[in-house]
């Protein structure tokens, strides 16, 4: 995908100028969005609008709407012809997307003011930007307490991603026909239900820090299904002793919020009170393993966001690396499915 260089000089100049000022394209598309000018063109369709007819229908004056207009051409959002406006397939992609303005959502409400702070965050090997939102070591334990829109980007970012890949991966998990499962890493609690309600026979039990099994525990018991969901809290970086029993170890989206050297510790915790015959079952989005260009871009630039605010350490890791960490903690790779729900990859693995 990337092994050549195609573009032409002046391809590459012209992208760089869109790099140079992408904070303002940024911005642009957010306003053009949340103003309400891209629906009020969406709703004009072929008609299309004038300026004044724009402003008439939005909360900001004609000079607002008319730097955002001429950006929004720039950006490729609008088209403009004999005075009136369009939107244009970028607009359109913005204004109707799940997956863009949930992209959205998370760039501006979690990582956009902490950015700032990437150089830093690279040098010191720390999440810098966090302070925008207080003083933690890592965004995990400060979730419940992150501003409102930045809580609900955060988990709305989180979920889009894995909950479109469990419809798909569970036939793949419960053709083990598990008694036990342990969600390691559970946050919500999302999957222990849809397993659950999948399979009448399956019992699971929540592996996660103290403040996350809070969250879960609620909307666990608003489902009714407190006598089949256990919990045991835990940091799965320390050395408190996990149990045992499973014959599933699940973790979705876990494992890439931890440098190369945890997750291999992580394993090797597992691995060593796994009982004969378990599976560990591990559900990641890799960049390399992705059918389409824009999504390997987007889980680069989400890497970002690991680096910045959650942790300062981890990333989006390319499957061929992260393969290589699992052989390292004594796991063999018996099962990969790619391409499940929006990029997902399951390996299925045993231990040596």
């Amino acid at each position: 995908m990337y092994e050549h260089d195609k573009l032409s000089a002046l391809d590459a100049i012209t992208e760089a100028q869109r790099i140079a000022f992408a904070p303002m394209l940024f911005q642009t598309a957010l306003c053009l969005r949340n103003t309400g000018v891209l629906d009020y063109l969406d709703k004009q369709g072929k008609r299309g609008a004038t300026l004044r007819d724009i402003t008439n229908n939005s909360n900001i004056n004609e000079y607002a709407v008319s730097v955002l207009l001429d950006m929004g051409l720039s950006g490729r959002i609008v088209t403009c012809k004999e005075d009136h406006y369009y939107i244009a397939k970028v607009g359109h992609f913005l204004l109707h997307d799940t997956m863009t303005r949930v992209n959205m959502d998370f760039t501006q409400d979690v990582c956009y003011q902490g950015l700032f702070s990437l150089e830093e965050a690279l040098k010191a090997g720390k999440p810098t930007g966090l302070k925008v939102f207080g003083e933690w070591p890592t965004i995990y334990p400060a979730l419940s307490q992150l501003p409102h829109a930045a809580r609900e980007s955060w988990f709305a970012f989180d979920h889009y991603y894995s909950d479109g890949a469990f419809d798909a991966v569970l036939p793949h998990i419960f053709a083990y026909q598990p008694g036990s499962l342990y969600d390691v890493g559970g946050n919500t609690g999302k999957w222990a239900l849809r397993c659950c309600q999948h399979d009448n026979d399956v019992s699971v039990t929540l592996l996660d820090l103290p403040q996350q099994i809070a969250l879960a525990r609620e909307n666990i018991e608003a489902a009714g299904l407190s006598h089949r969901i256990g919990f045991h809290a835990v940091d799965m970086l320390g050395d408190a002793p996990l149990p045992g029993e499973a014959d599933i170890w699940w973790m979705s989206q876990f494992l890439d919020c931890f440098s190369p050297e945890q997750i291999i510790a992580i394993l090797n915790r597992v691995a060593g009170v796994m009982k004969p015959g378990a599976r560990l079952c591990i559900m990641e989005l890799f960049w390399d393993a992705q059918k389409f260009e824009a999504a390997a871009f987007s889980l680069n630039a989400s890497s970002l966001y690991f680096t910045c605010m959650a942790n300062g350490n981890s990333r989006f890791y390319s499957v061929e690396k992260f393969c290589h960490y699992l052989e390292m903690a004594g796991f063999r790779l018996e099962k990969r499915v790619d391409n499940l729900g929006i990029g997902h990859t399951l390996l299925i693995c045993q231990k040596f």
